[in-house]
């Protein structure tokens, strides 16, 4: 606002002292103060309230005024209920430093001015925005990205003062302005935001995380050429992204809410240029898949997964191994038609797999998830894998936590994927959205090095998912690793399934026969045939204890398992008698 429009209020009392010149100057808010040296406290543009506590006499004047002016103020409104009439000595300084200067009346506060002026300055804020956004929105609508959400992040944070992000369902962050947000608040603002779109009630919701208060509000493009709203909440819930200010909306203007839900709209424009940029990855994940189910042969797999590698891994040329995943979101039937699963689970998976390392929009390149009905199946690539003994060994720890954290020791991270590793940072945001009607399973196969063993991949992934659907919990995986149990061993189970079961256990100890002519095979079935007797079994074998115990040790560190544990003996033994 400018200086000039402050004597068009006479609701303000204020009169004119000196400065008629310089009323086109822009108020960029208030301040009220009696130091004699306010400096460390302007930042020019503002209107000055005082009392005149600071003035003893009339030398103090001028060096008061030089203060303002030297800090760039826009003016100073000096009140008439200490002295009576503003005092000739501050007209005379304020003339001579080029400072407008006004009178208030003793019948008007300071806080009616206060009050004023920061409604005005915070509307004409809002307008200028306003209009930012509104031409960000044409610009994005019309043509390429003008810079991502990040732009009008800034303009939130530095016309507005909000700190604002934009975050995935899960809460992992995709923009942000200023700081950000602390590791486990992005999680939980996802799991409250997800909570609270589930109950039907519209934005934006006020939660407190950790004694802050946040506004949550849906990012939904609503404008020509939206997608239409779907009729089930259901089938978006779960993909869509939100952005969260640090602030209580409950309160704001008509005018403000607007805006904001002008911003999310915005973003909505470049979430959908996202989510198509998507659509290379996903045909290349549909078209293998069905290769994959058609039997097709293994030379044309490998040739269409060379094509797919430099989309999904560029720079490298090729994926030496690869991995499958397999997700299924269920809803329990209530008597309305279902949401479709296979959508809301192919969306799903494309935000678990994204490396929580990576921030940012463009953070899920590398993957690529087809859907097939009610599943969804994804094609991951790996740049590399460990040995083979040191992959079975990684298996006990599985359930550890140590895939993609080996960074965090200063080990080269993990680049396996691992069930429990997946989900461990999003099932309780994901439990939240899924509510008390949905149910997601995700199932995990080991590294594959070539087309032949995709569909064997496939099968284990799928396998691997319904293990996971036994368990109890809205969100539950499995992983290769457990599919080796002999309680999943019985005549239903598919001959892929039993092949991967014996390969796992064994393939290791083969090779290194093959290599070393070690008899470990040989060792495994006497020791298994003695009951696990060192004794018997040496005797049998013609060893000394020593070296069979040796032989034994290596049986499992190639495997990862415990041989005086029964479990693994009966594992051992059933692998054995199917090979």
């Amino acid at each position: 606002m400018r200086l000039r429009a402050l004597l068009d209020t006479d609701a303000l009392g204020l009169r004119l002292l000196g400065g008629d010149d310089e009323l086109d100057r822009t108020v960029r808010g208030v301040m009220t103060t009696d130091l004699r040296d306010p400096s460390r406290y302007l930042s020019g543009g503002e209107l000055v309230l005082t009392g005149l506590a600071w003035r003893r006499d009339a030398t103090d004047s001028e060096p008061f005024v030089r203060i303002l002016a030297s800090a760039g103020v826009a003016g100073l409104a000096a009140g008439e209920a200490e002295l009576g009439a503003v005092p000739a000595d501050l007209v005379e300084a304020c003339g001579h430093h080029r400072l407008p200067l006004f009178a208030v009346n003793e019948t008007v506060a300071f806080a009616t001015i206060t009050e004023h002026v920061v409604r005005q300055v915070s509307g004409e804020r809002a307008g200028d925005l306003a209009a930012v956004v509104d031409r960000h929105r044409r610009l994005m609508t019309s043509g390429p990205a003008g810079g991502g959400p990040e732009v009008v992040l800034d303009l939130l944070t530095s016309d507005l003062d909000l700190r604002a992000w934009v975050l995935s369902p899960t809460g992992r962050l995709i923009a942000g302005a200023g700081e950000p947000l602390p590791g486990p608040v992005g999680p939980a603002l996802a799991g409250l935001h997800l909570a609270a779109t589930r109950t039907g009630r519209r934005g934006p919701h006020r939660v407190p995380v950790d004694g802050t208060t946040y506004s949550l509000f849906p990012i939904r493009n609503t404008g020509r050429g939206a997608v239409p709203a779907s009729r089930d909440v259901r089938e978006t819930v779960l993909s869509d992204w939100f952005l969260a200010v640090e602030a209580d909306a409950s309160d704001w203007p008509a005018a403000r809410l607007d805006l904001l839900q002008g911003v999310t709209q915005l973003i909505a424009v470049e979430r959908d240029r996202r989510d198509a940029a998507r659509t290379v990855r996903r045909r290349v994940a549909q078209e293998v898949l069905e290769l994959v189910q058609a039997g097709a042969a293994p030379t044309e797999i490998a040739a269409r997964l060379r094509v797919a590698a430099p989309v999904l891994l560029p720079g490298l040329g090729s994926a030496p191994h690869w991995q499958v995943v397999v997700a299924r979101v269920e809803w329990a039937a209530d008597g309305a038609p279902g949401a479709a699963g296979g959508p809301v689970a192919q969306a799903l998976l494309e935000e678990i797999l994204v490396d929580p390392a990576v921030t940012g929009p463009d953070s899920a390149d590398r993957i690529a998830v087809a859907h097939t009905g009610d599943e969804a199946i994804a094609l991951v690539p790996l740049p590399a894998v460990p040995a083979p003994g040191a992959e079975a060994a990684q298996g006990a720890a599985d359930t550890a936590g140590a895939a993609r954290a080996g960074a965090a020791s200063g080990r080269e991270p993990d680049p396996v994927l691992h069930a429990d590793v997946l989900l461990a940072a999003v099932r309780e945001p994901l439990s939240a959205g899924l509510a008390d009607d949905g149910r997601l399973t995700l199932g995990v196969s080991a590294a594959v090095h070539s087309a032949e063993g995709l569909r064997g991949a496939l099968e284990e992934a799928r396998h691997a998912r319904r293990v996971a659907a036994a368990r109890p919990g809205r969100v539950c995986a499995a992983g290769h690793h457990e599919l080796a149990s002999h309680v999943l061993l019985l005549p239903f189970v598919p001959d892929d399934v039993r092949r991967a079961f014996t390969a796992r256990l064994l393939d290791p100890l083969r090779d290194y026969d093959t290599r070393h002519r070690a008899e470990l095979i040989p060792t495994l079935e006497a020791f298994l045939d003695c009951d696990g007797s060192w004794t018997r079994c040496a005797a049998r074998l013609h060893l000394h204890v020593n070296t069979l115990r040796y032989r034994v040790g290596r049986i499992e560190q190639l495997t990862g398992r415990d041989l005086s544990r029964l479990e693994d003996k009966l594992d051992f033994f059933l692998a054995l008698r199917m090979s």
